[in-house]
């Protein structure tokens, strides 16, 4: 995956790469950016690293050494401002529209997720209800989440990784994070499912309730 280039030198270097009619050499680009070719060539070689460039070596037309160079990797370029919580917004606030029934679209969005983000018991295993609460507290965990248990059936949600959408669009939100829970225990088993989620509960927390089916 390309990455952002590093530092003003190292785009300067890319983009040559990009202007030129063809692959350049480590002297070619020393000679358009007046740098030193040692510096030229721990660029190039740090593009390559980093999946903005590519290296080939060309065979000499007549008698000389195979020459090494460099090319730019093609597609849009993966630098830039990225919006994520723009699109979010647009989106939870298209889905909000849909009014009463948004909380129940938004909790089957994350019930489908939570089925897909949770690693399935192997055949035959038959997961405990504690069991099933530990495994959903080890994925709110990797979700970012900060998760506590509270006892058998609470779990404390120390940070909510999508916090200001969740006060803007708290009801749509927070039932996508309940289906998510469902759907991650329906997967897990039949021991024990999520009944509900209450958001900002406790001055620094949510509340999850588990139960026993």
């Amino acid at each position: 995956m390309e990455r952002t280039p590093q530092g003003p030198r190292r785009r300067a270097v890319l983009d040559a790469l990009r202007a030129a009619d063809g692959p350049l050499g480590v002297a070619e680009i020393a000679g358009r950016l007046g740098v030193h070719p040692n510096t030229a060539r721990f660029h190039l070689d740090a593009l390559v690293a980093e999946g903005a460039a590519h290296r080939t070596v060309q065979e000499p037309s007549g008698p000389g050494r195979p020459r090494t160079v460099y090319a730019p990797r093609p597609g849009m370029d993966r630098g830039g401002v990225r919006e994520y919580r723009l699109l979010s917004r647009i989106l939870l606030g298209r889905l909000s529209a849909a009014g009463e029934t948004a909380p129940e679209e938004a909790r089957r969005a994350g019930l489908a997720w939570g089925g897909f983000l949770i690693e399935r018991p192997p055949p035959g295993q038959r997961l405990t209800a504690g069991q099933a609460a530990d495994r959903l507290t080890g994925l709110l965990a990797d979700l970012g989440f900060e998760p506590e248990r509270a006892g058998p059936d609470v779990v404390r949600l120390r940070h909510c990784p999508f916090l200001e959408l969740a006060e803007e669009y708290g009801q749509v939100v927070c039932s996508v994070h309940l289906g998510m829970m469902q759907g991650a225990l329906d997967e897990l088993g039949d021991e024990v499912t999520a009944t509900g989620l209450e958001p900002f509960a406790e001055p620094d927390a949510c509340l999850a309730r588990l139960a026993e089916r």
